[in-house]
């Protein structure tokens, strides 16, 4: 069968409804690829253009890359579309179309009876280290996803109808108040005492003064927002997926008198 290379066709578009998770996660793995080959070929593009040097054949495959990049999106948009739970998902602001096919493509629900199966599959349990000699413990396509997912949130936290945006602004104002009144300095000595941080860099002087730095609060803040939304996703998967009520958390079901405040909206009426 001949295949235009150029653009994609309504009949692959139309294809692109009912990929299997496999070739879906091949999909937007490869969005991302391109999108970072975008970005590169773009600079260059600028920087050819700025030196008033030739860049015919460099425009041209920076549109060829831009058109790649656009039709993977359209057709991931018709994937997550049609999926009964990237269709959900993909209603929370700052979950598009690629990350919410991203989440249901990695994520097998049935092999994750809480959240805490995602976290570490994701990367995102500080327990689980990867040792040397070892097969990694968790997804790398997941971790960088849920690294995007996090900075997807952290960019729309001023939106109209944001939730999980405004979590994190309020978690890292509280991290940082705690950080100031020295509560990190264990943690600040153990950094210190595990990991090669040069004497002449502003992050050592804020570790010897017994703080985080700034960038490591940003990303305890935008670790913990991540863990909360995937927590969310989790219940949402094992109602729309499963369908059955997820299991109770053990926060809730193990310290009497907590309540989960901070809940998602989206999850209502699932």
């Amino acid at each position: 069968m001949s295949i235009d290379p150029s653009r994609i066709t309504r009949e692959q578009l139309a294809a692109a409804r009912s990929m299997g998770d496999q070739e879906a996660r091949f999909i937007v793995d490869q969005y991302y690829q391109i999108q970072e080959f975008r970005k590169a070929s773009a600079n260059q593009d600028r920087a050819l253009e700025a030196g008033d040097l030739p860049h015919t054949l460099q425009t041209w495959y920076t549109a060829q890359l831009v058109g790649f990049e656009t039709d993977l999106k359209k057709a991931l948009d018709k994937f997550s579309a049609n999926h009964p739970l990237a269709s959900v998902v993909r209603g929370v602001c700052g979950i598009g179309p690629v990350i919410s096919a991203g989440l249901v493509a990695h994520i097998n629900i049935h092999r994750a009876p809480t959240a805490g199966h995602i976290w570490s599959f994701a990367g995102l349990n500080p327990s689980v280290k990867w040792e040397k000699g070892k097969k990694r413990p968790w997804n790398a396509d997941l971790k960088k996803l849920c690294f995007l997912i996090g900075e997807s949130f952290i960019k729309v936290q001023n939106n109209d109808g944001d939730e999980y945006g405004h979590l994190f602004r309020v978690y890292k104002d509280e991290l940082s108040e705690k950080n100031a009144c020295g509560e990190f300095a264990e943690a600040a000595a153990t950094k210190l005492a595990t990991t090669k941080i040069g004497k002449t860099t502003e992050a050592f002087g804020h570790y010897s003064a017994g703080h985080l730095p700034p960038a490591h609060v940003h990303a305890r803040a935008r670790r913990w927002v991540v863990k909360l939304f995937l927590s969310d996703y989790h219940h949402a998967a094992c109602r729309i997926i499963l369908k059955k009520d997820p299991p109770i958390p053990y926060v809730l079901a193990h310290c009497p008198g907590h309540t989960h405040e901070w809940r998602a909206e989206w999850l209502k009426g699932l």
